[in-house]
């Protein structure tokens, strides 16, 4: 009986290693609370060194002792024939995915604002193309952009451009005012703003690019979609999942990484956010990788030791290099909370661009316009929908078209 029970214990275990190495291929993580999975690689391996004339010789030191084929005075021995490899094949299982290049993505995805054209767009078109636009015609034009959260500085600022130009909205066709208003919602937007993404390497170093925001915003969703679009414009990248505290967060960003073939840095749920940001940008500074992604951990705006830590984070990862990019998630649909959430981060850590999520189906697409004016920072991209690859770089001009709509 006792050797049966051994059998079926060993038995068990070798299932178990089994299941284990299943689990781990393909896994492209490394965990600083335990060893680094096996076959864990860099997205971009280390180039191999050349070799150089110090190599030790081939064949027997003169320190060992000589064997009998080392004794053989006779004749040589034949050469071996060479040895032909076949060729390298793929891991099976090891498939990534191939993301779309970030270019031009908006221009495919304004579908997703058509409910913001029907609302915004549609209803100043509507109003503008009336013969005579009587003060109660400006009072809904101020209520269609203030509804669709321009802000009130912004709705001024457009009222007061159109009115100038009344007369010729009088004798305009329906091409002409959608023009028109195109032209003036792009200019609220920003148009001279810098909205590059600092995603490439420099001074021997890669880009480094720290995320935050509140809870709920989909901040991990957006580290995944940012490394989905990097990869696609050819980067390579890191993740580091320095967010903690949420339970499954690091597991959330690992599968983003797989899915495109990188490499995620995590710790132990609970642990140090700090530490985990620091040793993602040590591995892509090691690996040589294009930029590294930091997901730091949903807080609220109103948590002064939270926010506190955040600034801790940043001093940390800072010890490498400074931080090439602080981006702020905010979710549009909360309006112009989204600002005051803004101004709250901007004061823990210096952000240099923001992301607006949740902007497919609503009629808040004016928010864009309300946190750059009220903040001096930058919309840089843009989320129009729950797909991996509807995160989008932000266009001022042809956001604009979109939200007007009315033109293929």
């Amino acid at each position: 009986m006792e050797f049966v029970l051994i059998a079926i214990a060993i038995l068990v275990v070798a299932l178990l290693a089994g299941v284990g190495l299943l689990v781990s291929r393909g896994r492209r993580t490394t965990r600083l609370d335990t060893d680094a999975a096996p076959g864990t690689t860099l997205t971009r391996p280390r180039p191999p060194q050349p070799a150089t004339d110090t190599e030790p010789p081939l064949g027997p030191s003169p320190t060992s002792g000589a064997t009998a084929a080392d004794r053989y005075t006779g004749p040589p021995a034949p050469a071996a024939p060479p040895v032909e490899l076949p060729p390298a094949e793929p891991e099976p299982g090891l498939v990534f995915e191939t993301p779309l290049p970030s270019a031009g993505r908006l221009v495919r995805l304004r579908s997703r604002l058509a409910r913001s054209q029907s609302s915004l767009g549609r209803g100043l078109l509507t109003v503008l193309a009336r013969e005579k636009l009587t003060e109660d015609d400006w009072e809904e034009i101020e209520e269609t952009l203030l509804a669709a959260d321009v802000g009130v500085a912004a709705t001024m600022q457009i009222v007061q451009r159109l009115r100038t130009q009344s007369l010729v909205l009088a004798t305009a066709s329906g091409p002409e005012l959608r023009e028109l208003l195109v032209r003036e919602l792009t200019a609220v937007l920003g148009p001279d703003m810098d909205r590059t993404l600092a995603s490439d390497r420099h001074d021997g170093r890669p880009a480094v690019l720290l995320v935050v925001g509140v809870n709920g915003a989909g901040k991990t969703t957006t580290v995944g979609k940012i490394a989905r679009a990097l990869v696609g414009d050819g980067k390579s990248v890191v993740l580091g999942a320095a967010d903690t505290f949420r339970a499954a967060a690091a597991d959330q960003l690992e599968t983003w990484g797989e899915r495109v073939g990188v490499l995620t840095v995590r710790g132990r749920e609970g642990g140090d956010p700090a530490s985990v940001a620091f040793e993602a940008v040590r591995t892509g500074t090691e690996g040589e990788v294009d930029a590294v992604l930091i997901d730091t951990a949903g807080r609220l705006h109103t948590k002064s030791g939270l926010m506190d830590e955040l600034g801790k984070v940043k001093r940390v990862v800072e010890k490498h290099g400074p931080v090439d990019e602080v981006l702020l998630v905010l979710d549009a649909t909360t309006g112009q909370n989204g600002v005051v959430q803004a101004r709250v981060f901007t004061e823990a850590v210096e952000v240099t661009g923001i992301v607006l999520t949740k902007l497919d189906g609503t009629a808040k697409g004016g928010i864009v316009v309300s946190v750059q004016r009220e903040l001096g920072i930058p919309v840089k991209l843009i989320g129009l929908g729950e797909g991996p690859d509807d995160l989008a770089p932000f266009e001022p001009e042809a956001f604009a078209e979109a939200l007007v709509g009315g033109a293929d």
